[in-house]
């Protein structure tokens, strides 16, 4: 029987709650993990006043979860809360397995005083991600952790063995309780700016003491995973005096380039390397909003060993560039195509663009008004979530759960409508998809399931011609991109996975007033070799409630 494997906690300058693992505990012979996880309310005071969050275990942010690639994860989740709850897997594919994906199109919510035990693997999968409440607008209150998918012994990294290996979360964070949010958003109001930002919890502090302090060696390389689990906002990660090497992005490891600053957009995950160059002194580490009226920040505090001089004067600034070179240096995000990832084959013996597409979908988000209450769309259809997970309906053929025809695959005109949208697609299908964003804000789309590859980035209006421009040798596959002001992404992904797959905003907003829908991947052949059955444990509810598998 596997058992989680053993962290310790350290808080970095008083401020940076982190996470270190201890590689020698990792047991590649032992490939069952099991966790009991308890999710509660707490009254903790991230921004200074006391609120209401979501815990779990007590912790906040909760439990890190440290695993090896294909480590078969049992996780008996207990609802303690006084309304139902689930918890998503941010960037793991769940391969055919989209029953432990964790969103109100696969789950049915885990009602208030029971439990679920998910189980899944992080099946040929390394990199940096994280989970979080996917319920109703439980993650503006927390709920949300780290999860580290390591290689496997026998696989090599593109990179030295790090000296350390440390976990900033980031995010921007409201003062007003969740509730209160998501009762304005139901009312049909929109969220104004975010009251502060966090970093593993916290925002800006005092020193209280060596025991608080974590020591890093002169000359010594460490590495820091970066996950935005923000709400609303693009964040900017920045180490004054440090220089960062960008190692791997969402589960690809990529071209080794340096940055003074990086740009990680809401859903976003990287990982660099950090080497201690510098005078031996204090240093500050920076995460602040991107593209905000008000720029907000947290920062923390980067110790020498052997420092005798503490962080003085005003914080590094943000960097000079705005949009425009935003989108350069995401251009600059290179697949490594010599270096393997979770498996031992090079990841560019994938040779994603000589295959030919099975489709273009372009889709379009809007924000607007329905019933005189602001609303959020993709090609004009705004997503409802029905009392029924959509994987339910598919599995038991229950008609009338989801449209398969509301949404178009190019944007439309006329007013917006509500609907639960289903895209159908079929295993194997290469798509491309192009976001086109034809409003003055930054878009963040997510795709559960799969990862793909942004081959493409450009201002204005998309059109054919683009592919001109696609980046077709060693665009970064990921699961998360950045669309930008009154600009286009390009995506391709081979679906490859077969289940009901959600392609939603990461902006938890948007996602939450209608900017998401569904994939359906399938395929007429019964096999387990596409897709397992559904759990004995599942929670059946709405219109599958007393049915049997």
């Amino acid at each position: 029987m596997g058992k989680p494997v053993l962290l310790h906690s350290l808080l970095l300058s008083g401020l940076l709650l982190l996470a270190v693992l201890d590689v020698s505990l990792v047991n590649a012979d032992d490939p069952y993990r099991f966790y009991t996880w308890t999710v509660t309310y707490g009254t903790i005071s991230p921004l200074g006043a006391p609120q209401q969050v979501i815990l779990i275990n007590g912790q906040f942010p909760g439990p890190q979860l440290d695993v090896v690639t294909n480590d078969n994860l049992v996780l008996n989740l207990i609802n303690k809360l006084d309304v139902p709850f689930l918890l998503t897997w941010n960037g793991i594919k769940q391969r055919k397995n989209s029953w432990q994906d964790g969103v109100l199109g696969t789950n049915c919510p885990i009602p208030p005083g029971s439990n679920y035990t998910y189980n899944f693997q992080p099946k040929d999968q390394i990199g940096s991600f994280n989970y979080f409440p996917s319920t109703g607008f439980h993650r503006a209150a927390g709920g949300y952790g780290a999860i580290n998918v390591y290689q496997r012994p026998r696989i090599p990294i593109p990179y030295a063995t790090p000296d350390g290996d440390f976990t900033l979360l980031v995010g921007d964070w409201y003062k007003t309780d969740h509730k209160a949010l998501q009762a304005s958003l139901d009312s049909g109001n929109s969220l104004p700016l975010p009251d502060g930002v966090l970093i593993n919890g916290h925002t800006q502090a005092t020193f209280s003491g060596d025991q608080d302090t974590l020591f890093l060696s002169t000359g010594k390389t460490y590495k820091f995973r970066v996950s935005n689990v923000g709400l609303k906002n693009t964040l900017n990660f920045r180490i004054q005096g440090h220089t960062m090497k960008l190692i791997e992005v969402e589960g690809s490891h990529v071209v080794q380039n340096m940055y003074d600053s990086l740009d990680v957009h809401v859903g976003q995950s990287v990982n660099v390397l950090v080497t201690l160059n510098q005078a031996p002194k204090d240093y500050y580490i920076v995460a602040s909003t991107r593209f905000t009226p008000k720029m907000l920040v947290a920062s923390g505090v980067l110790h020498y060993t052997n420092s005798q001089t503490p962080v003085s004067g005003p914080l590094p600034a943000e960097p000079s560039y705005q949009l425009d070179g935003s989108m350069e240096q995401a251009r600059t995000y290179r697949w490594n195509l010599t270096s393997n990832a979770a498996r031992p084959n090079p990841q560019g013996s994938f040779h994603y663009g000589t295959i030919k597409t099975t489709k273009t979908i372009v889709l379009s988000n809007s924000a607007t008004k329905i019933n005189g209450k602001q609303r959020y769309a993709v090609n004009g259809v705004s997503y409802v979530n029905p009392d029924t997970p959509l994987k339910l309906a598919d599995y038991f053929n229950i008609p009338g759960v989801f449209s398969m025809n509301s949404l178009k695959t190019t944007p439309t005109t006329g007013a917006a409508t509500l609907a639960t949208s289903v895209v159908p697609t079929s295993l194997h299908d290469f798509i491309e998809f192009v976001f086109q964003n034809n409003e003055n804000t930054m878009q963040s789309w997510h795709l559960d399931g799969s990862s793909f590859w942004v081959v493409g980035f450009g201002s204005g209006q998309w059109t054919p011609a683009k592919r001109n421009t696609y980046n077709l040798a060693d665009a970064v596959a990921r699961h998360t991109t950045q669309v930008y002001p009154n600009s286009w992404t390009a995506i391709l992904v081979s679906l490859d996975n077969q289940g009901m797959w959600n392609m939603r905003s990461a902006i938890w907003e948007r996602q939450y007033l209608g900017q998401q829908f569904y994939l359906r991947v399938w395929t007429a052949e019964k096999s387990l070799a596409n897709e397992y059955n559904i759990p004995s444990n599942a929670l059946l509810c709405g219109k599958a409630a007393g049915r049997k598998p």
